[in-house]
């Protein structure tokens, strides 16, 4: 029984330092598109936020911003109107969305 259990903590462990490790080797990314709001324009959230939507391939992709939200300084020109912008961050994979942490934000006048 002492066995199973410390296989058990082994494998936990294991599988926490596996996705320490994914995260670690995300890449950092720079990527153009369009900013949007997650609230107002998507209608994807209760509060502000902050989605880049990329077209590639003939398709549109769709990067959430790990930001503060309606606290950031670019967010009022992008709240009521999308505008161009070019994010460089961390992309990294989350609940089967794309996320871009720590985003250097530029946006387009």
């Amino acid at each position: 029984m002492l066995r199973l259990v410390v296989m058990g903590l082994l494998l936990t462990g294991l599988v926490g330092l596996n996705q320490a490790w994914a995260d670690d080797k995300a890449e950092t990314k720079t990527l153009k598109g369009t900013l949007t709001c997650t609230k107002c324009a998507l209608k994807e959230t209760k509060t502000c936020g902050h989605a880049l939507i990329v077209k590639e391939d003939g398709k549109e992709i769709k990067y959430y911003l790990v930001d503060k939200g309606g606290r950031e300084p670019y967010h009022g020109s992008v709240c009521t109107e999308d505008k161009p912008a070019t994010v460089t961050g961390k992309v990294v994979e989350k609940d089967k969305k794309l996320y871009i942490e720590a985003p250097k934000v530029e946006v387009q006048k």
